[in-house]
């Protein structure tokens, strides 16, 4: 391989002749420049365009950040005014339950039933998450005492179901047992069982009480509750009303002036059902 030296000067040239490794040396040198350039470029390129995607990327994300960021808070105030509402009711829940607690203490009382079977004397479940006044409910202290109070509420209304049950069957007891007079002032003229008969003089069995006011037009009132099996005249009772209390029993107001029932017809204890004739 030779190089051919010009000097424009003096116009001489000077060949140089390149032998072994020399010429090799030579040859890499001119060949590999423009690929070493080229790759260095490309290189250079590549780094600036990844600089440029992750300060944009970095914006995005940010902005990204900080969107959800409020949305976050958002549903946290949200939450947290649920939370407030909901702790006031259950609140408002609890001094109700207060209240019925002392209204069944009280009817137990009153009744004389066994305190054993219906102990409205237990406390209201006021659990939960702390005390302080200035700390809310935590979601899982709140949901706690939400169940007890439930709990609670479910066992009281079992003792009042069975409370209003038994008054109940108090009261129709009360209501059917044949007690009392027929008249609210007045004497008995005239006892159950053997008596001479006004008509006759005969010793007869009186199936009766006969009682008297003195007066006609007082009010004949049913000594217990039950249902009008007969109302209308009768032979040996004139105008009289009969009235069935269940259990075998049955009552007869004779003798009466004027009627204010029917066949059919459901009467109350005390209730005015004729007038005295």
């Amino acid at each position: 391989m030779k190089l051919i030296l010009v000097d424009q000067r003096h116009g001489h040239t000077k060949t140089i002749v390149l032998k072994g490794w020399v010429k090799g040396l030579l040859s890499i040198l001119l060949l590999g420049a423009p690929v070493a350039l080229g790759y260095f470029g490309y290189e250079l390129a590549i780094s600036q365009d990844s600089v440029i995607f992750t300060e944009e990327t970095a914006r995005n994300w940010e902005q990204q950040l900080r969107f959800q960021a409020e949305e976050l808070q958002g549903v946290k105030q949200d939450s947290e005014q649920e939370l407030e509402a909901l702790t006031l009711r259950l609140a408002m829940l609890q001094a109700r339950l207060v209240r019925l607690d002392a209204v069944g203490e009280r009817i137990t009382t009153m009744t004389n039933l066994d305190t054993g079977e219906f102990d409205f004397s237990q406390p209201v479940p006021l659990g939960g998450p702390g005390t302080d006044s200035s700390e809310a409910y935590s979601t899982a202290g709140f949901v706690s005492a939400v169940d007890r109070l439930e709990s609670h509420l479910e066992d009281r209304q079992n003792q009042l179901e069975i409370l209003e049950g038994m008054l109940t069957d108090r009261k129709i007891q009360s209501d059917v047992f044949i007690a009392g007079r027929p008249l609210e002032k007045g004497w008995i003229a005239s006892r159950f069982g053997q008596r001479p008969d006004p008509f006759t003089g005969r010793l007869t069995t009186h199936t009766g009480i006969d009682f008297t006011t003195g007066r006609s037009g007082a009010e004949i009132n049913t000594v217990a509750s039950g249902v009008v099996t007969w109302s209308g005249p009768r032979s040996g009772y004139g105008l009289m009303v009969e009235v069935n209390h269940g259990n075998g029993f049955t009552t007869r107001y004779a003798h009466a002036e004027k009627l204010f029932v029917d066949v059919g017809d459901v009467v109350n204890k005390g209730q005015n059902i004729a007038l005295v004739g």
